[in-house]
């Protein structure tokens, strides 16, 4: 084989009759306590009232540094909620960028970003945001070439959990990852609680969705593009591994790991080495691990 190389609020719809605002549309910066919008209800997460758990959307980041990143990034923002309490330190870098920006800014109470964002922890801003817009396949592939380097893909076969998608995409950023692949179907999308846990990592990785993965697998092999997949029963460690050319590593879900379809077409299967009794590793750790493999290898 040749190597070439969340919760919706409880009342649906949220009033802001009597919230305070900054309307940056018109260039003109106006303080916190010269507008008042009358009329404009903001509706920002919906209610699911048989199990109160938060909807996973794409239109609203929360925390202050997914919010900065949204800020630097390329997706539009419409508008930025802040906590009347919280104008100070980082916040003010918020408000800063989003008058750079001329983004409308309201200043709300802290209960109410409560009940926008479902209650999880937003730091005192949440921004309205235009959905994600995922990248293609090519794209990832393009992205490596303008670089000069040899295309580092991951691809991540049904990841269900928000959090274990933002924590691989958090790493993958920092390690150098040219984008990842998702597919279509039983796999978290890019949502609130990706974002956040990706720390606004979303803005800086191409993300792409494929109807089938296998499929998407076997036209990188036939690019040149060597495929790893991370599986306990592997018998070569992922230390063990050039990663110097053109690669591809899949993560497999969280209980049940690669499926064997997908083991089927990996040109080779890798581990990390455990010596602990629990023989197996959280999918954002496991993917973290053998990222940082990748990385190693192509700096020697």
């Amino acid at each position: 084989m040749n190597i070439k190389p969340k919760k919706n609020i409880s009342s649906g719809k949220f009033m802001e009759s009597k919230d305070k605002s900054v309307n940056q549309s018109k260039g003109k910066v106006k303080s916190y306590n010269e507008v008042k919008n009358k009329t404009k209800k903001d509706n920002i997460v919906g209610n699911d009232k048989s199990t109160g758990a938060i909807e996973e959307r794409e239109d609203i980041v929360i925390g202050r540094n997914a919010v900065i990143e949204a800020l630097r990034g390329e997706r539009t923002i419409e508008t930025l909620y802040i906590s009347n309490s919280k104008l100070e330190g980082s916040i003010k870098t918020i408000v800063g960028l989003a008058k750079e920006n001329r983004i409308l800014i309201k200043e709300v109470d802290k209960r109410k970003l409560d009940s926008m964002c479902g209650g999880e922890v937003h730091q005192g801003v949440i921004a309205k945001v235009t959905p994600y817009k995922y990248s293609e396949v090519s794209d990832i592939l393009d992205l490596a070439e303008k670089r000069g380097e040899a295309p580092f893909i991951v691809i991540l076969d049904e990841i269900e959990d928000p959090h274990n998608l933002g924590s691989i995409v958090r790493t993958a950023e920092l390690f150098g990852v040219h984008g990842i692949i998702l597919p279509k179907r039983r796999s978290a999308s890019v949502s609130t609680t990706v974002y956040k846990s990706s720390v606004g990592a979303i803005e800086h990785v191409k993300i792409a969705k494929v109807t089938n993965l296998n499929s998407t697998i076997e036209e990188l092999k036939e690019k040149g593009i060597w495929i790893y997949g991370a599986d306990i029963r592997a018998e070569e460690y992922s230390y063990q591994v050039d990663f110097g050319g053109p690669c591809a590593v899949i993560i497999g879900n969280e209980g049940r790991g690669i499926s064997k379809l997908t083991v089927e077409k990996c040109d080779k299967l890798i581990k990390i080495p455990m010596v602990g009794k629990i023989n197996s590793l959280n999918a954002s750790v496991a993917g973290g691990i053998i990222m940082y493999e990748v990385l190693k290898g192509r700096l020697k």
